[in-house]
């Protein structure tokens, strides 16, 4: 037997087996797109961009997909899984002039509809394809005339899609194909009322393929109530640690240690090319960017939902170009980046999840490329770190704190110490705080209580008798 390790690529092809006849086909033979059954537009369209050899969740869903059965994918992120359901798809799509698309694709973020639509262009370079994107946070007017003129894929974020669809805008009754992509973070997200709403507006004869890193009760409700039979393809579910991506840990003190320590690693701009940087909240990305932005001035971008959606496009490009080497980005953007030749991923702090772990260094080491990534630990991210390490089953190797970056006295909100006393029911909490609504009156607006004398500084004011006896005596008078 050979093994596919010493195999050159074009003796892989020779030892390359059927696939009814693969019995220990993983150890033993290479399988190159030239062995997928691709048709010529496609295959140019890889040799431009480089591309040999299928990652396994590619491989796998190929046939699947291609038969037209229902296909559930289970594989963490970076394992190729935009070329995994659009290969098939681009291979069995016809030309046609019909205006409503035949193929939908629902992604969780407005970057990753970008992204997705990119992929497919340099994908169909050879094909005669129409492919648009919709996503909320800009106009509905420029994506309309997107959608009106005809489309054969769109992608789209849910929330956006049903709009245009309830709005009779969109026209899902051509739809032959559905993907939905990073279906766990669309729940996550609370998109689970959209797509039960789209499911219903969808023929009732199509094909539905899913993807997702993790498998919770609610994805499997979801899959039984609208797939049929759908065949599953497990490749590194999540929580497999992915084997080229290098993992390191440095105990830190506190949070602004942390951004120190940052700044110190990341010196070597060769070294450092593609940095991207995550933080579990927008404020803490924010004193991230600002921080770092001071040291390595316009080297710095941010990324999160508070920034406008052409902020946060352009701050992708220039990272993607160059333009920017660092990145800082939270949790809600881990899973809609898909940067090509990440060189290392930073975790300024451990996520709360150990499933976030793994899809913020999943952006490094993507496919085959090598991948380093660091995580920040603090006394109080300890169990954090332990239950990342229990999810991988393996530890992540810890790093000697350098001596020359400076620990930091300054300490977050949270970080400080909490002075806990006894039950005092006078004190007011911060519940009893006026909300950001609430204002005093206009000193003119305030009523004063005036006690009795009120009625008789009236009658005084306005000279007329105020009861029926008071009116008697002044016609006595």
């Amino acid at each position: 037997m050979y093994n596919s390790s010493v195999l050159s690529l074009s003796e892989a092809r020779f030892f390359y087996l059927p696939s009814k006849k693969r019995i220990f086909a993983q150890n033993y033979y290479i399988v190159i797109f030239k062995d997928l059954q691709l048709n010529t537009p496609l295959h140019n369209a890889l040799d431009d961009l480089g591309f040999t050899t299928p990652t396994p969740i590619q491989e796998q869903a190929f046939g699947v997909i291609l038969s037209g059965k229902d296909m559930v994918g289970i594989a963490q992120t970076g394992t190729g899984k935009t070329f995994a359901y659009m290969l098939p798809l681009l291979r069995e799509l016809k030309f046609s002039k019909q205006q409503n698309p035949r193929i939908v694709i629902l992604v969780p973020t407005r970057e990753l509809v970008v992204q997705v639509v990119d992929e497919i262009e340099k994908l169909a370079a050879y094909i005669n394809v129409r492919v648009g994107g919709v996503y909320g946070g800009v106009s509905m007017s420029s994506q309309t005339s997107i959608i009106t003129q005809g489309l054969d894929i769109l992608v789209g974020t849910p929330g956006r899609l049903y709009d245009f669809a309830i709005n009779n805008v969109l026209k899902l009754k051509s739809v032959q194909k559905l993907v939905i992509d990073e279906v766990d973070v669309m729940l996550d997200l609370g998109f689970r009322f959209q797509l039960v709403n789209i499911f219903d507006l969808l023929p009732e004869r199509r094909q539905n393929i899913l993807f997702s890193a993790t498998m919770t009760t609610e994805i499997d409700a979801l899959i039984d109530d609208f797939f049929l039979m759908p065949e599953r393809v497990t490749i590194a579910a999540s929580g497999t640690p992915l084997e080229n991506i290098l993992q390191y840990r440095y105990k830190v003190k506190n949070f602004y240690t942390k951004i120190n320590l940052l700044a110190h690693l990341v010196e070597d701009k060769t070294a450092y090319s593609k940095v991207l940087v995550f933080a579990g909240s927008k404020r803490l990305a924010d004193i991230v960017f600002e921080k770092m932005d001071e040291q390595y001035p316009g080297q710095c971008a941010v990324i999160h939902s508070n920034k406008t959606q052409n902020y946060r496009l352009r701050s992708v490009e220039d990272f993607e170009q160059g333009k920017r080497r660092i990145l800082i980005a939270t949790d809600v953007m881990a899973r809609g980046l898909d940067i090509s030749r990440i060189t290392h991923v930073f975790n300024i702090d451990t996520p709360e999840y150990p499933e976030n772990y793994m899809h913020r260094i999943g952006r490094t080491g993507r496919a085959t490329e090598q991948g380093v990534s660091f995580v920040f630990t603090t006394e109080a991210e300890n169990d954090r770190i332990s239950a990342i390490e229990e999810l991988m089953n393996q530890e992540v190797q810890i790093m000697p704190f350098p001596d020359e970056v400076r620990v930091e006295s300054q300490l977050l909100e949270e970080e400080r110490p909490q002075v806990k006393e006894h039950y005092n029911p006078i004190k007011l909490t911060e519940e009893d705080t006026p909300g950001p609504a609430f204002h005093e009156k206009k000193t003119k607006n305030q009523k004063v209580n005036l006690g009795g004398s009120y009625k008789r500084k009236i009658k005084e004011k306005y000279k007329k008798p105020k009861t029926r006896g008071d009116k008697k005596q002044q016609k006595r008078k």
